[in-house]
């Protein structure tokens, strides 16, 4: 069984996936509506894919994508300029003991989804699958 890099079992506790899931949802109101003090990450429109929490809560990773794909190379930078406000917003919100401290990825999920079809569209793997 692979191991997931946030938890040693077989995957996140429940309570991990609920608080992931408020977390995703509230940071992309607050995205979403510009409440961040930062004009620069305003002016674009991100998508939270998913977020991630360590087992303890104090880690979420969030999986982030400018809407359009443009603006890669800065989304994350401008994320993490601007953690500690989010960190305050998302503790403000959400009723949570500890705040978690936050961390930005680029989402490659629609990447990697893309490849996928790809395969599947090549002669020789549908051949495959047909069989």
């Amino acid at each position: 069984m692979a191991k997931n890099k946030f938890h040693d079992g077989p995957g996140p506790s429940q309570r991990q996936l609920r608080v992931g899931e408020l977390i995703r949802r509230t940071l992309s109101e607050v995205l979403a509506r510009g409440d961040v003090h930062d004009p620069e990450l305003n002016r674009l429109s991100v998508t939270v894919g998913e977020v991630r929490t360590s087992p303890d809560l104090k880690i979420a990773t969030a999986y982030v994508l400018p809407l359009g794909g443009r603006g890669q190379d800065e989304i994350v930078e401008l994320l993490a300029r601007n953690k500690g406000e989010l960190r305050r917003m998302i503790g403000k919100k959400l009723a949570l003991k500890y705040a978690p401290d936050l961390r930005f990825r680029l989402d490659t999920t629609f990447d990697q989804m893309d490849e996928a079809r790809r395969l599947f569209a090549q002669d020789a793997v549908r051949r495959d699958l047909d069989e």
